[in-house]
């Protein structure tokens, strides 16, 4: 049953900085159940990700994908912008 394909892990969120080369900081959005109170938290992670030709800036909604680790913090691709972001000045 298994065509040798892998399915691959994608996540939506915001780019937060541009600052580097190829380089994307992406802020991923998730919702926790309180164990105790049931009620739910918004949960923040940062992901470092590769933008080889610069496209996305800061506010744009992008889509990411885990990839094999290209640095010491890196592991994601940039699979597409979803969404531009308000107009850089």
């Amino acid at each position: 049953m298994n065509t040798g394909e892998k399915k691959k892990t994608s996540k939506v969120g915001t780019v937060v900085s541009d600052a580097m080369q190829k380089t994307i900081t992406v802020q991923v959005m998730r919702l926790v159940k309180h164990p105790k109170y049931k009620k739910y938290i918004k949960r923040y992670s940062r992901l470092k990700a590769h933008d080889e030709q610069n496209e996305a800036h800061v506010g744009d909604t992008v889509e990411v994908y885990y990839a094999r680790p290209l640095s010491k913090t890196k592991n994601w691709r940039l699979a597409q912008i979803l969404q531009k972001g308000s107009e850089r000045q």
